[in-house]
């Protein structure tokens, strides 16, 4: 009898846009694996029927992107890392239960890595811009890799504060009108917010007050060079983008469904980098 294939998907609302159905599709091709990978567009009112029967829809796992990574989180038997982000974008099947994780956290870190050696070596300060999700996976990997002082800047001051109710004093709420004397003492600024993506408004900041050598990291990969990156290019300043994060993200999902751990290539890259020029 036929083993059917594995498969997994990203499951989102809107979907279509993915790039991740062909990042994985590579992974499945390089490593010769009898696999795929789909993108599933599940409205908010359709996911929780949908995930409770992932396995009956032929499905090993899951990726989880807006806005469902918090409703993936109840519905799931969720990990620490998960748990203290308050969001999950990775299920998988262990034991007969859906576990899950945030691999957000580590693909943020991993692209850190890649784009910006030793960054975590620099000292100074991290400064997050945004008090969503995704600036909650980052807060929690700057603070698990070690870093002193993480100042969240947010336009609502509430949801700033509630970072440091989640992740204790090492964590400074403030709000726009601090960036000028935030940015003098940090090494690091972090965009986690939608400004700055196509059909959003720009992201224009003044990095004149951040020392030499520090490195912007932004969520954002459409477009890839976002007026902040330029802004960082120009001061000569290390930069990762929400490509480098997407795709070191990637890597823990497809080993929990397939079985390998791939490898983020600059082959890999260079594809969807033409994928995402080209739309």
């Amino acid at each position: 009898m036929a083993t059917a294939r594995r498969a997994a998907c990203v499951i989102g609302y809107p979907a279509r846009h993915s790039r991740s159905p062909k990042l994985h599709g590579y992974w499945l091709r390089r490593y010769g694996i009898d696999g795929d990978y789909r993108a599933e567009e599940i409205a908010p009112e359709d996911f929780t029927d949908f995930v409770s029967n992932l396995a009956a829809n032929g499905y090993a796992g899951a990726n989880v992107t807006i806005p469902h990574k918090e409703a993936a989180l109840a519905l799931s038997r969720p990990d620490e890392r998960a748990q203290t982000v308050g969001a999950a974008n990775t299920l998988w099947f262990e034991d007969g239960q859906l576990r899950s994780t945030n691999t957000d956290v580590e693909g943020f870190i991993a692209a850190l890595d890649s784009c910006a050696p030793g960054w975590d070596r620099r000292g100074g300060d991290a400064v997050v811009l945004g008090a969503g999700g995704a600036g909650r996976a980052i807060v929690h990997g700057l603070l698990e890799r070690g870093v002193a002082r993480v100042h969240v800047v947010n336009r609502t001051p509430e949801r700033a504060a509630a970072f440091r109710e989640r992740f204790g004093a090492r964590v400074h709420p403030a709000g726009w009108a601090d960036l000028p004397s935030l940015l003098a003492g940090a090494t690091l600024l972090a965009n986690s917010t939608s400004l700055g993506m196509k059909g959003q408004p720009e992201l224009a900041i003044d990095l004149s007050p951040m020392p030499d050598g520090a490195v912007i990291a932004d969520a954002v990969y459409i477009p890839l060079r976002t007026t902040l990156l330029r802004a960082a290019e120009r001061r000569g300043f290390a930069t990762s983008n929400g490509l480098d994060m997407l795709l070191h993200q990637a890597v823990r999902g497809f080993e929990l469904w397939f079985g390998v751990r791939p490898e983020v290539t600059a082959e890999l890259r260079d594809m969807l980098v033409a994928d995402i020029e080209k739309a």
